[in-house]
């Protein structure tokens, strides 16, 4: 896949991975996927930047190092309070290279005064360089994960010799109505390939498989109000530049 316009190039990785398909997490035990889904990687581009104004597009993964998968007993808290003990499956000592690119949210028309691709293409470059504004995970809190820029498609690939690889049908991620402009959350399927090592995404809108979830409403945000006291950090970055 070529490079496209707003696009960043980040590596994330760390010592355990829990990429779970929401379907799975009703029950006590928790399994990983193999491989994160789009939007498990959209999660941490979101983390090393975001403004409702724009979306991130994951354009690709590279999977760095091989696919291994670790149980442990855990203690999880009881919503009804107490503890209980379960298994979960881990992905251990994962590595991933990522593309990804934003494009401004045609649904958010109110937000349009924000609609600065420089000034958003150049904070979100330094933000990987910092290692992203707010704490990194894989999948969930406990995993925590590290992000530094590179260059995609450079270094050694455990999986760098293998023509494709399939997973079958898998979560690819969920439309929320602030992206769509539909006041329902959905959740989407695809059927994902690993050719060389690399996994292209197709785009949300692409994906044939999708299924509502519940009627929801967009989250509403105001210029100058509520979105610097979700980020203030980004009201710093813009005055700086």
């Amino acid at each position: 896949m070529t490079k496209v316009r707003n696009q960043i190039e980040f590596v994330v990785s760390g010592e355990y991975a829990l990429f779970t398909d929401p379907l799975m997490k009703l029950g006590g035990e928790k399994m990983t996927m193999q491989i994160p889904s789009y939007q498990a990687l959209k999660g941490i581009t979101e983390s090393i930047y975001w403004k409702p104004s724009i979306v991130w597009i994951i354009d690709e993964v590279r999977v760095i190092n091989p696919i291994r998968m670790e149980s442990k007993g855990v203690r999880p808290i009881n919503m009804s309070g107490g503890n209980t003990l379960a298994n979960y499956s881990y992905l251990r000592d994962v590595k991933y290279q990522v593309r990804a690119h934003f494009e401004f949210n045609k649904h958010r028309q109110d937000l349009e005064a924000d609609f600065n691709e420089n000034k958003h293409h150049n904070i979100a470059k330094r933000c990987v360089e910092k290692g992203g504004r707010r704490d990194i995970f894989l999948g969930t809190r406990e995993c925590q994960a590290y992000v530094e820029p590179c260059e995609f498609n450079t270094g050694e690939g455990f999986y760098d010799k293998i023509d494709e690889m399939h997973f079958g049908t898998m979560i690819h991620g969920l439309n929320y109505p602030d992206e769509t402009g539909r006041n329902v959350l959905e959740t989407r399927l695809w059927e994902p390939k690993m050719k060389f090592g690399v996994i292209e995404f197709i785009r949300p809108e692409d994906c044939t498989l999708v299924r509502p979830v519940r009627t929801m409403e967009p989250k509403s945000f105001v210029l100058g109000e509520n979105i610097q006291a979700i980020d203030t950090l980004a009201q710093e970055l813009e005055v700086s530049e």
